[in-house]
């Protein structure tokens, strides 16, 4: 799997939350390569790793907290939806985020889709229903980059699993044991809160932003997206930068494996399994062997 998404990743568009035609390196001023990479032709991307957050689908016996994911929701079509599409995220399946389904069918009529042909081969427009996808922003592809300086922005539906964190020796042996499989949402996060003033020195393309969390560059496009404040939550939780990154990284969590919680029940079942299945060929070949010695 990582060799097929390591072959991928250079074909697509190398942004997150922003695309690759904006994605620049930024140099110093003078045009000398930048000073922590003189060492190095070829700078190691990320500038700086993703911070590892605690989440609450973390671990053996982790779970989606239903409520920070419809908070990912709103943050995700106030802001995210803007510029980018969920195309493999059916509405329906909001219902387990403890929607009812009266909430789901007004939430997708708030879409529009395109459908057809009718009767007379023509094709129309018409209010999404629970069946439907999460619709682009852009009528296609080609419509997505032109808006983009010739980029389209990437699709979220599984951006949360195609982003992943580099963990050397001996972290990845931990992982083993402790299922780390949150890389994506940490990518996700670090890079929405860390926006930063370029180092002195250094000369930001123009139309790009500083982001040492970037995984293709040293910045990138797309402009800071949250700011204190600026979705309502319902539920009293603060309104900031931070807590906005944290939930919509969750939500793309959800977007790119709603059955995370199921996956790992079943393979407790079978960890469980193996380990009374183990104990119970160990007895038997204690039996056959001592009736061999007898």
């Amino acid at each position: 799997m990582k060799k097929l998404v390591a072959s991928i990743l250079p074909l697509a568009v190398a942004a997150v939350l922003g695309n690759s035609a904006f994605a620049q390196e930024a140099t110093p001023a003078n045009g000398a390569a930048p000073a922590h990479h003189e060492e190095s032709a070829t700078p190691h991307y990320p500038l700086k790793e993703p911070r590892e957050q605690e989440w609450s689908f973390a671990g053996p016996f982790g779970h989606y907290d239903k409520g920070q994911l419809q908070r990912g929701l709103k943050v995700y079509t106030e802001v995210c939806s803007a510029c980018h599409s969920m195309s493999l995220v059916p509405f329906r399946t909001l219902g387990e985020l403890g929607y009812s389904d009266a909430q789901v069918k007004a939430f997708a009529a708030n879409y529009e889709v395109q459908d057809g042909p009718d009767a007379n081969g023509e094709m129309f427009t018409r209010k999404a229903v629970p069946s439907d996808h999460f619709p682009s922003p852009y009528p296609n592809p080609q419509a997505a980059a032109a808006s983009n300086n010739g980029a389209a922005p990437p699709d979220m539906s599984l951006l949360a699993k195609a982003r992943e964190v580099e963990r050397g020796f001996p972290q990845f042996v931990f992982d083993i044991f402790t299922q780390y499989q949150e890389g994506g949402p940490d990518y996700i996060y670090s890079l929405l809160t860390g926006y930063e003033e370029p180092p002195a020195g250094f000369q930001v393309p123009q139309g790009a932003h500083y982001n040492p969390y970037f995984h293709a560059a040293a910045a990138f496009a797309m402009p800071k997206p949250l700011s204190d404040d600026q979705v309502t939550y319902d539920d009293g939780t603060p309104q900031t930068v931070d807590q906005y990154a944290r939930d919509v990284s969750a939500f793309l969590m959800w977007a790119a494996e709603p059955h995370l919680v199921e996956r790992k029940h079943t393979g407790f079942m079978v960890m469980v399994f193996l380990l009374i299945f183990t104990g119970l060929i160990y007895l038997t070949k204690r039996s056959v062997y001592a009736n061999k010695e007898a």
